[in-house]
């Protein structure tokens, strides 16, 4: 049996925690399956990285902050191939380069395009443990690029394809997918399974617990997964194509902070505006998730949408420099916002969610300031002080929560 193992940075924070990943690793090995490790830097070295970036450049190369962050990782992989060495079980690292893992040009958020897999096998095919660099590729200049914030997944959900794996494991700090953040909603439930399409709305709106382009990656192979703790063996989340259990109209409540909101004002009503104003966007890879265009008046109208806080600068140079391209009379912007959602696959058959939804939030009053609705999922922009009370009232309302 091959098993790709996945484990986060919080999961291997330091000696002791290094270690219990070895121990677990060691375990399947001595049952006689091969295991391939993919780890993220450890504990807060990415963070740390980005901080001494900025302080020496405070727009850091992009390249540069590439080669830079690559160096977590392999810290973490050599340092696990060490504690496994000290438990006599034989393990090798391997980073990007020597995998290969071949990813586009994109520097910080590269996509991956192929793996070779040939050394990978022939460590396995020694008996050794392979542990592999996540969140790193090698684009077509030899240079290191890195896949973007919680990339390590797909890292793994990559491999485990590659090398038609017989399991996926992504192991965190928590014991799977929950109805909600348990931080927020003290009672949220730890869901047994859930759909890629569900899991790819959780994690796309706030939920930290799989990187979102790793479940496109898993729904496209078909790679299944399973979400749980590095720290206990407990049972986990399992992440795949069809659930066997009766579905619940709504699965879980999710929240995402890193959201700010542009107004675009008094543009022109005619055609080929907001083509103009989001070509602009796209061109740049700049993230658009709600959008809404008021009714003309007097000849004008306005648009707002969101994007992440984190290009929200980047996204008002561009609206600036263009600005009367797309007509705007002004712009303003309001970093203080939040996006709320709900997810479920059952929401398509059942007519009066958003009104229930809508109701919890009347109760808890909170105000909404933009809507956004899919087959499986609802989401509203509110004030970021409320975000919590509006999960809380939310998850209470569609009785998602332990008995």
């Amino acid at each position: 049996m091959l098993i790709v193992k996945k484990f986060g940075g919080s999961s291997v924070a330091d000696k002791e925690r290094i270690f219990n990943v070895a121990k677990r690793c060691a375990e399947d090995y001595k049952k006689g399956d091969d295991v391939v490790v993919v780890l993220s830097a450890m504990g807060k070295t990415t963070d740390g990285l980005i901080a001494q970036a900025h302080d020496i450049n405070p727009n850091p190369p992009k390249r540069e902050m590439d080669m830079l962050l690559a160096t977590g990782e392999q810290m973490s992989v050599a340092y696990m191939a060490m504690a496994l060495s000290s438990m006599d079980i034989p393990a090798v690292s391997l980073n990007a380069f020597q995998v290969a893992m071949h990813t586009s040009s994109a520097y910080m958020n590269a996509r991956l395009k192929r793996i070779d897999t040939e050394r990978i096998r022939n460590e396995l095919d020694a008996r050794k443990i392979v542990i592999v660099t996540g969140f790193q590729g090698v684009n077509r200049h030899d240079d290191f690029t890195t896949l973007g914030r919680g990339g390590s997944d797909t890292t793994a959900v990559a491999l485990a394809a590659a090398l038609h794996a017989d399991a996926c494991e992504i192991y965190t700090d928590v014991e799977g997918v929950y109805t909600a953040d348990p931080r927020i909603v003290p009672n949220a439930r730890k869901m047994s399974e859930v759909t890629y399409d569900e899991m790819l709305e959780f994690a796309s709106l706030g939920a930290k617990v799989l990187h979102n382009r790793s479940v496109e990656m898993a729904k496209r192979y078909g790679v299944q997964l399973v979400v749980r703790s590095s720290l206990s063996y407990a049972e986990g989340t399992v992440v795949k194509e069809e659930t066997k259990m009766e579905k619940m109209i709504v699965s879980g409540v999710a929240s995402d902070l890193n959201t700010a909101r542009i107004s675009v004002i008094g543009v022109n009503d005619e055609p080929g505006i907001a083509f103009k104003l989001f070509n602009y966007l796209a061109a740049k890879n700049i993230n658009i998730d709600i959008i809404l265009q008021s009714v003309a008046r007097d000849g004008r109208r306005d648009i707002a949408f969101t994007v992440p806080k984190t290009e929200l600068h980047e996204a008002l140079a561009i609206i600036d420099e263009h600005k009367d391209t797309f007509t705007a009379r002004s712009f303003q912007y309001d970093e203080n916002v939040a996006k709320v959602s709900i997810i479920g696959a059952g929401m398509t058959s059942n007519p009066g969610v958003a009104a229930k939804m809508f109701e919890a939030l009347y109760n808890a009053d909170i105000n909404i300031q933009m809507i956004s609705t899919s087959e499986i999922r609802i989401t509203v922009l509110i004030d970021e002080n409320d975000v919590a009370r509006a999960m809380r009232a939310i998850h209470d309302k569609f009785d998602l929560g332990d008995d």
